[in-house]
């Protein structure tokens, strides 16, 4: 309902910001998606809102739906990417607090998370009022920290932001590199091991992981992942799964 989609590989339709899906039913629920691959929506699969709506919908507004009280609708979708940031701000700090090398960081990780909580908890004025960019740029600085602690023993190659859609990676030593914001589109990844690469930000659509080890790869979100192509043999955090179209991946 609320955000827009345009018609293009990942869209079957164009879709204004505000309207419902034709595909949306009465119960909220998804008319097709059992096949959203194969009716031209892949880009359904891949949208996460890492408990965006479910919070808004349930804590900020009560309960309340925009079906049910059509006035609170453009309050209700204003603040949805306010909070969808936040809660992925707050999936880095939660993976960050994890890794034994950002020990000396814990309590600051601990304090960051805890803040973007109590941010995330506010009302929809404050949460439509909120530098939302501000915030994540902390965030950012800290998880650079971490970074630095996770990888700075053994740093690999500096590819923060690189063009890299469409190459053949599979030569490439990307052990412990900084893939921050790189682009990835497409690339050919397979049997690559990554090691402790960054992976923040990194746009993996399309990319080709059959065989790739990516289990020890930071900050590294279930949405990256089901953008990509693998199969079952491609190695992930425990914090992320192989998306169901990879199972009819040739090995």
């Amino acid at each position: 309902m609320a955000p827009p989609f345009a018609a293009s590989a990942d869209f079957a339709i164009d879709k204004p910001a505000g309207v419902p899906c034709p595909n949306l039913r009465r119960d909220f629920g998804c008319g097709i998606h059992a096949e959203l691959r194969e009716r031209g929506f892949p880009g359904c699969t891949v949208f996460d809102c890492f408990g965006a709506g479910q919070r808004i919908t349930q804590e900020t507004f009560g309960g309340r739906s925009w079906r049910e009280e059509p006035e609170i609708a453009a309050a209700q979708f204003a603040v949805l990417p306010v909070v969808r940031q936040l809660h992925e701000a707050l999936w880095y700090l939660t993976e960050a607090e994890t890794l034994p090398a950002a020990g000396p960081l814990r309590v600051e990780l601990g304090a960051a998370r805890d803040g973007i909580e109590r941010l995330a908890a506010g009302s929809a004025e404050e949460l439509a009022g909120l530098d939302v960019g501000a915030h994540r740029r902390e965030v950012g600085e800290l998880l650079g920290r971490v970074d630095e602690l996770v990888r700075g023993h053994r740093p690999g190659a500096d590819r923060r932001n690189a063009d890299l859609m469409g190459k053949d990676l599979r030569r490439r030593d990307l052990r412990n590199a900084d893939l921050r914001g790189a682009y990835l589109i497409g690339a050919d990844l397979r049997g690559v091991v990554l090691g402790s690469a960054n992976l923040l930000g990194a746009d993996l659509r399309g990319a080709d992981l059959r065989g790739a080890d990516l289990s020890r790869c930071l900050f590294l979100t279930q949405p990256q992942v089901t953008a990509a192509r693998g199969d079952m043999s491609t190695r992930l955090p425990v914090a992320v799964s192989a998306p169901p179209h990879w199972a009819a991946a040739p090995r």
